[in-house]
């Protein structure tokens, strides 16, 4: 059965160009390689062509998506240019790197979420971070910034996705300093 928390922080997401830059280098460096291996290679070339025009076709849809203000994942095309590399000659540690990469791009573009409950904080990142209240000092969300001081002398500052109003606020501080100051 799921855990149902009172209160689920989104923090503003910072922008996922770098992300998405990466992605693209780490393609363009892919059909570099898969088209150089189907031009030394003429004879044997129906692979690395067949994936370079897959990766290709993926990076048109994502471009298109770009121009309609949708984010683009480039997981599908990391996912080909895996594969391709893995038919590479000496290729199966670069597979295993865009792999890699590609299973990761959701979970780095994934807003970051904080849920609170009377028992924990959860940090929803991979892997997850769980804190007691205990190793709370402090905890305010105030004119849309969520503060959370530890006892360790870390402070934990962001900004919250969207607008709350000010009861939500005032009833959220009140709920972590109930729990960070027990009677």
């Amino acid at each position: 059965m799921a855990k149902t928390y009172e209160y689920i922080i989104v923090l503003k997401k910072n922008s996922n160009n770098r992300v998405d830059m990466i992605s693209q280098l780490m393609l363009l460096l892919s059909l570099i390689g898969f088209i150089g291996t189907a031009v030394a290679n003429p004879s044997n070339s129906i692979r690395p062509i067949l994936i370079s025009l897959l990766i290709i076709g993926w990076w048109i849809f994502c471009y298109l998506q770009q121009k309609r203000n949708i984010a683009p994942s480039y997981r599908l095309a990391l996912l080909f240019a895996a594969i391709g590399w893995y038919f590479q000659k000496d290729g199966l540690w670069i597979a295993f790197i865009y792999l890699m990469a590609a299973l990761l791009e959701k979970q780095v573009k994934f807003p970051q979420e904080i849920a609170f409950d009377e028992e924990e904080i959860v940090f929803n990142s991979f892997p997850k971070k769980r804190h007691q209240w205990s190793e709370l000092s402090n905890a305010i969300l105030k004119d849309g910034i969520l503060t959370l001081d530890f006892k360790n002398n870390r402070i934990f500052q962001k900004e919250v996705n969207a607008a709350v109003s000010a009861d939500i606020e005032k009833e959220f501080t009140q709920f972590a300093q109930k729990l960070i100051n027990p009677a």
